[in-house]
């Protein structure tokens, strides 16, 4: 049986770790607010509570992993009021080594305390366990906290998941989000988190802030830490810059979009699951629906239109006749010299230089099916930082949802941040809130 034994975390790597996430003048008030374990909210079983500001980036995509396990797997409830305290800690354990094998095949890293360090500090896991608040401990200061880092290595996802089970409790106590978080980066290996952010110089989580990174919230989400919201690559003069480059189980809206500060792309609108991180300026929340007709699962066509957009970084709609071989190469399709030439001459039949993406998709996959998006449906958002909700109470917002058929001008009544958000996705939606009070994003 594979070991699960602690070893330490070497000098090196805590120091590299830190100037990864941290930067350098990490302040102590931003550390403390990150100390905090991936604890359920009293007043709705299967939703994390967040104290302060700032581990948003890490607790909000758990909880959107979490929420793809209730309603979407193999066990999933139906609905989420059905799911017991016990049931929650079982989705929230598989949640967890989902996001860690999403950053790596093999090979993985659990960072932990010994038991004896932590003894003290799972005063949150044992309150949901008894019902009752446990006395607030004295917490460590960073620096006590980086010298007490051990780890468990693992081989293969049975060790992976057997070693969880033991550290579970752990990642609910008083230093769970960082150690959790800690765990996701030296399973994805520190260099390869740098070859993967535009700039390696920047931290993950502003030390002076403790706002996470573009960077980290993808890597959580997508398991790359590339540093843009677009599709595929892009080419900015000279300088190519990464995008995200296929559909990622969880997506991503942002209040910026509508601000015009940046472009989120088809495959982060559109994840496999009809879950979404809401981000506003400093803040990330989540929004989920069981309605699963409103994301479109990826297809031949789409496929096809995603591999020549990548030669299309500009976004004009046609590609130079010349590249035509690269996409059907790309694509597995027939791109032998004679044939390629043929079609050359019939894609780009008065010979100007260029192929559009519609004559490409009518020769080669003709007869496309546009799914239908429901009119009418239901959304839930969640914010897990008490003082933003209704009554100060962490519980999922319910919203009935309209989709209009034209966006007709008119009187603007709701310019709500949560109303602009999702109008990046859906430009003429309409939301009634259940409870009366619009939700916040921050």
């Amino acid at each position: 049986m594979a070991s699960t034994e602690y070893t330490n975390v070497d000098c090196q790597s805590v120091s590299d770790l830190q100037a990864l996430l941290w930067g350098v003048g990490l302040k102590d008030e931003v550390f403390s607010r990150w100390t905090q374990g991936l604890v359920f909210s009293d007043d709705e079983a299967t939703a994390l509570i967040q104290y302060e500001g700032g581990p948003c980036a890490v607790i909000a995509p758990v909880q959107a992993y979490l929420l793809k396990r209730i309603l979407f797997s193999p066990t999933a409830k139906d609905s989420i009021t059905d799911v017991t305290g016990e049931e929650a800690s079982e989705y929230l354990f598989e949640a967890l080594l989902e996001m860690v094998c999403q950053v790596a095949q093999d090979n993985y890293t659990l960072v932990c305390m010994d038991d004896c360090d932590m003894e003290a500090h799972t005063s949150a896991a044992d309150s949901q366990e008894t019902g009752q608040r446990s006395p607030k401990r004295r917490k460590l200061d960073q620096e006590t906290f980086h010298a007490k880092l051990k780890c468990i290595k693992c081989n293969e996802e049975n060790h992976l998941r057997i070693s969880l089970k033991k550290l579970f409790r752990q990642y609910q106590g008083d230093y769970g989000v960082l150690l959790y978080l800690y765990s996701i980066l030296l399973t994805k290996g520190i260099e390869q988190v740098k070859n993967e952010v535009e700039d390696p110089s920047e931290a993950l989580i502003d030390g002076t802030y403790g706002h996470g990174s573009q960077s980290l919230i993808n890597l959580l989400l997508t398991g790359k830490a590339i540093s843009n919201v677009w599709d595929n690559d892009k080419d900015v003069s000279g300088l190519r810059l990464q995008g995200i480059k296929k559909q990622s189980p969880v997506g991503f809206l942002t209040l910026l979009e509508h601000l015009r500060y940046c472009e989120v792309g088809w495959f982060l609108k559109n994840p496999k699951y009809p879950i979404w991180i809401l981000g506003s300026e400093t803040h990330l929340t989540v929004l989920f629906t069981k309605e699963q007709s409103l994301v479109t699962q990826e297809s031949p066509e789409l496929n096809a239109k995603h591999i020549f957009s990548r030669y299309d970084p500009e976004g004009n709609g046609f590609i130079s006749t010349s590249m035509l071989d690269e996409v059907l190469s790309a694509l597995d399709l027939v791109s032998e010299k004679e044939y390629v030439d043929i079609m050359k001459t019939k894609l780009d039949a008065e010979n100007l230089g260029i192929i559009t993406q519609h004559s490409f998709m009518q020769e080669f996959f003709p007869g496309q099916v546009i799914q239908d998006v429901p009119r009418n449906f239901t959304l839930f958002h969640y914010n897990g930082l008490s003082r933003s909700c209704s009554h100060g109470k962490v519980v999922y917002q319910e919203a009935s949802v309209r989709l209009e058929d034209e966006l007709e001008v008119q009187i603007v009544t709701d310019t709500s941040p949560v109303k602009c958000c999702l109008q990046t996705k859906w430009p003429t939606i309409e939301l009634t809130w259940k409870s009366g009070s619009t939700p916040s994003l921050n």
